[in-house]
């Protein structure tokens, strides 16, 4: 199972295990992590689950598509590493991922 490194707004890590297949999002709820609120429940329409993806990672990840860059807009603090993390999709390629938590209010 993927590991994942979630890096909140106060710099606590939290290191989770992900099932391939889940969203980052569901990760972190699963895993308790703090200020992905996720709102939405992960229907990309409200930006409560925005994250920033360490740069180390952000090529293999990639950029969102045209719904969620519109959706990015409403985010607190954009920034070029940003993802709604409801859609990105953990596979076993992303061992190691690390996930800065936005500022979600």
């Amino acid at each position: 199972m993927p590991k994942v490194t979630y890096i909140d707004v106060d710099g606590t890590r939290y290191d989770c295990e992900v099932a391939s297949g889940l969203s980052v999002m569901e990760g972190a709820v699963n895993n308790g992590v703090p200020g992905i609120l996720a709102i939405c429940g992960g229907s990309c329409a409200c930006s409560t689950c925005h994250a920033y993806i360490d740069d180390a990672w952000a090529e293999r990840v990639g950029g969102p598509n045209d719904i969620e860059d519109a959706t990015l807009d409403l985010a607190n603090e954009r920034k070029p590493t940003s993802r709604l993390t409801c859609q990105v999709q953990i596979t076993d390629a992303m061992d190691g991922l690390v996930v800065h938590v936005a500022k979600n209010d």
